[in-house]
This record gives structure tokens, sequence and C-alpha cells, in this order.
């Protein structure tokens, strides 16, 4: 690597006055000594690949091109002795000739960190291969020292192994002790004094427990240990679960911790949750998987117990009860629908059939027997002719809709009325005088009232009442059905001829003159258009209740209109006792008590008239509000029930029947897209789905009604928690 600089110096020389052959003979006598004073000095050493470029770029910039620089990679990556990873390396040497660049360059390869090495002349043979098998016995040595330092390490591993989870326990139990006593007082001389929550049953086991204690250490000091005198700060909740309800108390508390001595949402969850998963998810076959795998778990409980499940494993295993639960109740909504994979069993026969054994499209069923009559009614869950009727998907529309509706109102009645059982078990009178009493006011007035009306739509015999308004000939075959039950000037279901108009009668024996309105062919006489001899729409009617008081235009019953604008004027009035009563008298209480800081009523902080109003207006447009707004959230029951059966029947229709037909291939291929889709989607997917709502609908629209969620969770000491979290 000298040869290139030395023939650039031999040039220079050559070109000197006296021409070529001059110069040649007097470097053939000088070249010893020129050789000398040619010679190059070097620095070698080894740097990060990564800093080559840059390196390489800082020297020729340092000395300004007067080095000579040469790299050559190192083929195995080399440890870092500082960070343990592997860095790629290459060794690199610089000729020079200058002190001055030799500084400059050691300040360089100090700054890029790397490592320089002393090598001998390369022209001193002897001491090159010395160097070399110095470096080689010492890669040797460091190695043997390596190998042996690791299998010393291992072994002392392998024995601190044995007693390291012991050593960890008895810190963190040492740790624990410590940390508690120094939250205790030396109040008293000689002694130390903490004060802490107890379980109200474990209170005698707690000191007989620190009485064993403190005399195993056989000291003259006594213990004692007592209920500190009240009044007590706000006391921690705590709630006693076992294996079935600890999952549903997880879920409130992920909510919020419920106050002291306050009634318990996880209680009611337990059995709401998972049945209002079975009305969105009902389906008995897909339920039936479901129940299966909650019955797997419940299975491997014993095993799954004793081993460190993963964070998803654990959470399946921590809910298991809930899987099955949910899976049944999936079984039973679907057992009602008489859904299974979109399919209807025909499992009691149905009661409807149709005219001829192979029915066309456009073709009406009849019922088998009587309508009213317990024959005609299917024994358990909906008429698996429904399934195939052209007005299915109006039907169960309906029949949903209304359940969902029906379900939603009765749970957030029973929270508000959660409400008012909290108000009375601890005794806040205005709170259950002006507060529970308007809330269940507005509610019954016109969400109860909604129900009721649904249920009387359920129960009355349209099929009579819309009869007794039809105008049909005394001599057709129609006359003298027994589909007519009304009772008309006290004779129930008697068909009376008549005498006059177009010749033409209704059951009742009005005489028919060919444009008659409904409202004089009804018997009824229950006011507006349809005189109650033709079914309402219920949504109409509850909107015309705000929007139309007094103006029923369907009624069901007498008097219909003047029962709504009673039920209106409770609920207006209901509205400005709840957002005034309460403000009123409890400044009138904190008047009254001006000299203390609290309400010996309410417990409440002393506020002004202005903020108090604030707060009570909050919460009574909340509820006004949530009641309409939480309502509708409960069509979810419904959306959810008709796109999990809609799903089921488009995966059935497009992968199985439409490849039924063709070939046993196809037929196969179709079955495992059927089978990929409804694991994938309604197996998985919709059960998450269907499992989120469910979760929504009992935090938001039932909790809300009674439920702080401000409360503060009891945290024993505990040996096996303080383990558990610190190994977590």
């Amino acid at each position: 690597m000298t040869d290139a600089p030395r023939l650039a110096v031999s040039e220079l020389s050559g070109g000197r006055k006296g021409g070529a052959n001059q110069g040649l003979l007097a470097g053939a006598h000088d070249a010893e000594a020129r050789d000398m004073d040619m010679r190059f000095s070097s620095i070698t050493g080894v740097v990060s690949t990564e800093e080559k470029v840059r390196f390489e770029r800082m020297i020729f910039r340092a000395t300004r091109g007067n080095c000579y620089v040469r790299f050559a990679p190192i083929k195995q990556p080399i440890t870092c002795p500082e960070t343990g990873s592997l860095i790629e390396k290459c060794v690199f040497i610089v000729f020079f000739k200058s002190l001055a660049i030799e500084t400059k360059l050691k300040k360089i390869c100090d700054a890029f960190f790397a490592h320089r090495y002393s090598l001998p002349d390369m022209d001193d043979a002897p001491s090159v291969d010395r160097m070399l098998t110095e470096n080689a016995q010492e890669l040797v040595d460091s190695r043997t020292v390596l190998l042996k330092n690791q299998d010393t390490r291992f072994r002392l591993c392998q024995m601190l192994a044995q007693h390291t989870e012991r050593w960890t326990w008895i810190v963190l139990r040492e740790k624990a002790v410590y940390h508690t006593l120094n939250m205790f007082k030396a109040d008293v001389s000689g002694m130390l004094r903490g004060e802490g929550w107890v379980i109200s049953e474990s209170f005698e086991d707690i000191r007989i427990s620190v009485t064993r204690a403190h005399s195993d250490m056989d000291s003259n000091m006594p213990s004692n240990v007592d209920q500190v005198p009240k009044p007590w700060p706000t006391p921690p909740t705590h709630f006693t679960t076992n294996k079935f309800t600890y999952g549903y108390q997880e879920f409130v508390n992920t909510y919020g911790i419920p106050r002291y001595r306050e009634a318990n949402p996880a209680l009611f969850t337990a059995a709401t949750f998972p049945f209002l998963f079975g009305v969105m998810y009902g389906d008995i076959g897909h339920g039936l998987f479901l129940f299966c795998a909650g019955l797997y778990l419940l299975w491997n409980e014993d095993k799954n117990d004793k081993i460190k499940l993963d964070e998803m494993t654990g959470g399946l295993h921590m809910g298991r009860y809930m899987i099955t639960m949910m899976g049944f109740f999936a079984v039973y909504a679907g057992l009602v629908y008489n859904d299974c994979f979109s399919l209807g069993l025909n499992l009691f026969g149905s009661r409807w059939v149709f005219g001829s054994e192979e029915p066309e499209e456009g073709d009406v069923a009849e019922m088998t027997s009587q309508y009213g009559d317990g024959d005609s009614v299917y024994p358990f869950g909906l008429d698996p002719m429904w399934h195939v009727a052209q007005n299915e998907l109006l039907f169960f529309n309906s029949f949903k809709m209304k359940l969902s509706v029906i379900f939603g109102i009765f749970q957030m009645f029973f929270g508000t009325c959660l409400k008012g059982i909290n108000a009375i078990y601890f005794g806040k009178k205005l709170d259950f005088v002006f507060e529970f009493l308007p809330m269940v006011a507005f509610a019954c007035s016109l969400f109860m009232y909604m129900v009721i009306l649904i249920f009387m739509k359920w129960s009355i015999n349209w099929n009579s009442r819309m009869l007794s308004a039809t105008c049909l000939d005394p001599a057709s075959d129609g006359w003298g059905s027994e589909d007519y039950q009304e009772t008309v000037n006290g004779q129930t279901g008697v068909w009376v001829e008549c005498n006059g108009g177009d010749g033409t009668c209704t059951p009742w024996g009005y005489a028919c003159q060919g444009n008659d309105d409904l409202v004089d062919k009804c018997p009824l006489n229950y006011g507006g258009s349809g005189d109650g001899c033709q079914p309402p729409n219920l949504i109409t009617t509850l909107i015309n209740i705000a929007l139309a008081p007094g103006n029923v235009d369907e009624p069901m019953y007498e008097g219909q209109a003047g029962i709504q604008n009673l039920l209106l004027a409770i609920a207006g009035l209901s509205v400005p006792v709840l957002l005034l009563a309460k403000p009123y008298f409890i400044s009138q209480q904190h008047s009254a008590h001006a000299g203390d800081s609290h309400d010996e009523e309410d417990g409440d902080e002393e506020h002004g008239f202005g903020e108090i109003i604030i707060h009570q207006a909050i919460e009574t447009i909340e509820f006004v509000l949530g009641m309409v707004s939480n309502t509708a959230s409960y069509l979810r029951l419904w959306a959810l029930s008709l796109a999990h059966s809609e799903l089921a029947t488009v995966f059935w229709e497009k992968a199985m029947l439409s490849t039924l037909n063709m070939n046993w291939f196809a037929t196969f291929i179709g079955y495992g897209v059927f089978a990929g889709t409804t694991f994938g989607v309604l197996l998985m997917m919709d059960v998450l789905e269907c499992f989120l709502h469910a979760l929504r609908l009992h935090w938001v629209e039932f909790q809300n009604k009674f439920f702080a969620a401000d409360g503060i969770r009891f945290a024993p000491y505990s040996f096996k928690q303080i383990l558990a979290d610190a190994s977590g």
C-alpha cells in the first residue's frame, strides 16, 4: 500500500533540471536515504460500518486530502460490550506524513468511537508474526475464560432460582408490612394506633387474629381492636361474590363503584344481561353453539384455575358462566322466534294450513281452529308458517319492535324504582317525594301507558271489530260467521238483519247506504274516525298525546281522549315539581340551619340556591329527555335481532340453497362458504356486537336511573393480592 505514494515522489523527482538519466543515476546513489525520508506513518482501527462514509468524509475535510484511507469489512458482526447488540464493523488504515495530521486523526477516531490498534512495521516480518501469534493466543484464552464464566454464572443462577420466588415473596410481604405500619400513628406513648376498614362479619376474626399475633411476640404491652366512634368518613364498598356473580360485578365496577349500601346493579345485571343478549341473538342453532362453548369452559374450570392464562383466555374463563347463560337465553329466544339457522321448526304442528297440498305464491293460509280458541294458538313461540309467509318481515318487525319497547320501558322503570328504594333506605325524604314520585308519575303517564296500549292492541279481537263495521249481504256465505263476537245491546255475537238501504247490513243490524262512513257503521261509538273498529297506529297515537291533546283518531276504548289528556297533565305537572320542589326545600332548610355546614336531611354541602337549581335542572333534563332517547335506544334489541335473522337467511339462501340443485361438488363448496361465513360473522362478530350493545343498555339506559357510580372500592390488606399484582 506504500507503492502508490512512492511512485508519485519518483515521478516528481524525475522532472528536475538535468534530464531523466541524470535523475535516475542520482536516485540510485541515494536510494536508501530517500526511502527513509518517504516512509509514511499510519493509524489503524475498527469503526462501525454505518459511520464509514461520514468517517471518511470527515478525515478528507480535516486533512484537506493529505492522507490515504482504506477500509476492509469484518465478515462476522461484533458484539457491543455496552449494549450487547451485534454491530457490523470494518477495519480502516490511514496513511499520513505529518504530526499535526496525526493529532487530528486521533481526535476524529475518538469522536466516532473508533477503536485504534498499534501495529508493528510491515517490513518487520518477525514482529508481525509474533503479534499475530499473541493475538490468537489471547483469543483462545479469552474464549476459555468466557466459557468458564458463563458456566459459573449458569450454575449460580440455577442455585439462586431455587430461592428467588421465596425471597421475592418475603421481600414483598415485608415491604407491604412496613408500608402499612408507616400509616400508623405514634400518638400514644409506646404504642402505634391505626384506623382502617374491615368487613363487619369478619370483625371478630380480625380481633382474634391480632390478639394471637401479639401473644406470639411475647410482648408485655396489650393490643386492642375496637370500633371507632361515629361519625365515620364515607366507607368503601365491598360485595361478596362467587364464581357466577364475579363477572357481572366486574362489569359494574368497570363503569363505576356503587356507593356504600347502595343498590348493587350487578345483582340485576346477572339476570337481565344474558336475557337481553338472547333477545338480540335469538337463534336456536347459533345459541346452541354458544351454549356448548360455555359448557366446555365450565368443564375445564378446575384445570384453568390452576394454570396462568393469557389476557384473552383469562377473560373467557372469568365469564364462563356468563357465556353459558348467554347461550341458554339465545336458545330460549330462538325458540320464541322459532328460528334455527333462519329456518322455522314445525315442532308442534302449524295452526295454519293452505287449501292445497302444493301451495303456490299468493295463496292464503287459513287457521285450523276458530280465532280465540286454545287450539288456534301455537303451544310455544311463533308459528312456523310465518317463516314462509309473504308478510314475514312485516310481522316479525312489528313483533320484535313492540317487544323491545316493552322490555326497555320495564327495565328503565325498574331502575327508577331502585332510585326510590335507595332514597327510602338512606332516609332521603326530599329525594323520595320530590324526585322519585315525579319521575314515576312522568314515566307511568307516558311510557307505561304506551306498554298498556301495546298489550291492549294485542288482546283485542280486531277481526270481530272490523267485521262489525263491514257491510254484508244477509244471503251471502259470510253472514253468520263465528268471527263476529262483539257485544251490542247486551247481546254477544248475535247477527241482526236490517231492512232498507242498499240491501246490505252490518252484523249488528245497521242498514248500509253505499257511502257510509266507518263511524256510522261501527257500533262502539268511541269517537275519532275509526270509532274503535279500526286498529290504530300506536306511534301516531302516542305522538298525538303531546301534539294533538284530546284528539284520538283511532281509539281502542271508550273515553281514551279524556284519559290521555289527564295523563298528559300529570306528566306536565311532574316536570316543574321535579325541577323546583327539591331546590326550594333545600334552600329553606339551609336558611333554617345557617350555622351548619352540612344539611342533616341529605348531607349535601351547602350551596347557593342558583347552584342547586342548575344541578336539579341538569338532572331533570337528563331524566325527561333520557326517557325518550333511552326508549328509542332499546330498539337496538329489534334492530340486531332483525339483522341476525336476515344475515342467517342470506347465508343460507345464497350459499346453500343456490348450490343444492347443481352437483355434489358445488354443494360441498357452498357448504364450506356457508359454514365459514356463519362462523366468522354470526358466531364471532355478531356475538361481540350483541354483547357490547347489551352492555351499553345496562351501563347507560338502566344504571343511570339510580346509579351514581362514585363509590370507593374496598381494598383489603391481602398478601395473596400483593403477590398476584407483583407477578402480573
